[in-house]
């Protein structure tokens, strides 16, 4: 979830101040800005004395104590990036109300959706309204689980992309995702297929330090109290660090328990 936060903290819309200028930086997102704006330290006239978008002087009344920002004047389309400066007089500041305006959602519209025997889903999306990441995610365990991401490409354009997954035994269940703004959530309707791949079973060593699966699989060891101790894709596990007790082991399409003497 790192590559999620840096990409957001970029993409999403932030305040930078200079001597005089708010700058305002995000996409469009079919919104537009609404400022407060007080008077001059003088007293005589308002705070704001000229907005620009994307270089481009605004022609919005701004000689009041509220305004709006109309961006239909600039004919943009959602997605675009978008630079508003607000000049200002010294000793006052503006203030915007809804900065978030600006931010990245989720707004994807799915066009299809199709994945193989082989476990490659592709999907051809339209109107992006920013370059989130598209999360790869696979049901099992009775949750959906992320196993990859993509990244999208932000705009309202139609756009291919594809995963190669990695299958279970038996029906395998996939979706992608956008998590927005705000934790805004946008999932595709899932997509199915039959996987030919023996079910997987495991042991565990006589002296319960080790687990054996019968062939190469994804799996999760929880604690008692739900707390993922162990995760990754292998044939065996070294569970020899853990303390005697209860464990919850999550593989292939299946879960069970195991006992740490």
């Amino acid at each position: 979830m790192k590559k999620i936060l840096f990409l957001s903290l970029i993409i999403a819309s932030a305040f930078t101040a200079k001597a005089g200028v708010i700058i305002l930086e995000g996409k469009y997102q079919n919104n537009n800005l609404f400022v407060q704006n007080g008077l001059s330290e003088s007293g005589v006239g308002y705070c704001t004395y000229e907005v620009r978008i994307n270089g481009q002087v605004c022609t919005d009344e701004i000689n009041s104590s509220a305004f709006e920002i109309d961006f239909s004047q600039f004919e943009l389309k959602p997605g675009c990036e978008v630079t508003v400066e607000i000049k200002h007089k010294d000793g006052c500041r503006p203030k915007i109300l809804n900065p978030e305006a600006l931010r990245s959602k989720a707004t994807f519209d799915i066009v299809s959706l199709n994945i193989s025997k082989t476990g490659l889903i592709e999907w051809t999306a339209k109107n992006e309204s920013g370059p989130l990441p598209y999360i790869v995610e696979q049901y099992k365990w009775n949750k959906w689980v992320p196993v990859g991401e993509v990244e999208g490409k932000g705009n309202s354009e139609e756009h291919k992309y594809s995963y190669q997954t990695t299958a279970h035994s038996g029906e395998n269940k996939f979706r992608v995702k956008q998590i927005g703004f705000g934790s805004q959530v946008k999932c595709s309707t899932p997509v199915t297929f039959l996987s030919t791949l023996a079910k997987v079973t495991f042991t565990a060593s006589e002296d319960a330090d080790k687990l054996f699966f019968s062939s190469e699989s994804l799996y999760e060891v929880y604690d008692d109290y739900g707390n993922i101790l162990k995760k990754g894709y292998a044939k065996q596990v070294d569970v020899s660090n853990l303390f005697k007790g209860k464990y919850f082991l999550c593989y292939d399409n299946s879960f069970a328990d195991f006992q740490k003497k």
